[in-house]
């Protein structure tokens, strides 16, 4: 892709560059594996396989084994479109922010001119989470119920309504992971499953310190975005602090999950090993908040996500130890 140079005016608002600021854009794509890629990063597909992720671990708990292929299927269809629509609307929302940080301003498609008119960003964003959500109410009300209350909380609660207000956006924000593990449950026909709404207090308590470890290592541009990210509002000690506030819980109520006899030691084993993992991570932040500590506990974050995630599928259809 041929890149191009744009200089704004002073004033321009929308679509555009921050004023008077210049900037190396990108063509749009030309070639298929651009234009993958380029779609990965605006539907935020990591992002999508880590919340299909726990509403897959949603469905195992509900079913205390194996929830049947179907329930799978649609679990990560129309899951998938869910997340992906609120993961794109997000961008499209946040892109007059994002060309402000140095994380995202070189690789987001609606910032480095990929897409030079987003105009059908939120007409598909919606569409992506209104055709599951309708789709779904035909034949499972729950399930329709929490994925349009996951894309609710990502999308109006935190990204419109907490995000540009108050430091602990991401707190309620989490609820988001939450909703995607209830939809997992509700998948498999049984939303309220004790196991699985441990899982979603889990999910709840894991993602403000995920986000906060990355903000910690990004401080300066959730400053400069003017983002009140708690890492930017506080002292990075203090927010070591704060993560650890939410680590401890995690690490407790992710060990808690054996009280489950459909869980045995082949979770317990695992999740004794990565708990302790993100713990000292943690340790290590508290004891200097530097941007490399917090780099390590951002990766055993997902890290810890991934092992208990894999653990609840393997261990719930392993026979019962006692």
């Amino acid at each position: 892709m041929t890149p191009i140079t744009k200089t704004t005016e002073p004033g321009m608002v929308g679509d555009t560059l921050p004023e008077n600021q210049q900037t190396t854009l990108s063509a749009p794509p030309t070639t298929f594996r651009d234009t993958l890629r380029m779609l990965v990063i605006l539907f935020k597909i990591r992002i999508v396989i880590l919340l299909l992720m726990a509403a897959t671990g949603g469905a195992f708990m509900a079913a205390e084994g194996w929830p049947g292929g179907a329930s799978l299927v649609v679990i990560w269809l129309l899951g998938g479109m869910a997340a992906a629509g609120s993961s794109s609307f997000n961008q499209y929302l946040e892109r007059n922010k994002d060309d402000k940080m140095r994380r995202t301003m070189k690789k987001r498609p609606l910032v480095n001119g990929e897409i030079p008119n987003p105009k059908w960003v939120p007409w598909v964003s919606a569409l992506l989470i209104i055709v599951p959500v309708a789709i779904t109410f035909t034949f499972n009300k729950p399930l329709s119920f929490f994925l349009a209350l996951g894309a609710f909380i990502y999308v109006v609660i935190y990204t419109i309504w907490l995000k540009p207000r108050t430091l602990l956006n991401i707190v309620i924000g989490g609820a988001a992971g939450s909703a995607a593990v209830l939809s997992g449950s509700a998948a498999a026909g049984y939303w309220n499953s004790p196991g699985a709404l441990v899982l979603a207090l889990i999910l709840f308590l894991w993602t403000p310190f995920h986000f906060w470890s990355l903000a910690i290592m990004y401080r300066d541009d959730y400053a400069k975005a003017d983002v009140p990210m708690l890492p930017v509002n506080t002292t990075a000690k203090q927010a070591a602090w704060w993560t650890m506030s939410h680590t401890l819980p995690t690490c407790i109520f992710g060990l808690f999950l054996t009280i489950f006899p459909y869980l045995g030691l082949v979770y317990l084993i695992p999740m004794l090993l990565i708990s302790g993992d993100l713990f000292w991570k943690n340790v290590k932040l508290i004891k200097d908040p530097s941007k490399d500590n917090a780099r390590g506990l951002f990766m055993s974050s997902n890290y810890y996500l991934t092992v208990l995630m894999v653990v609840i599928y393997v261990s719930s259809m392993l026979p019962a130890p006692f």
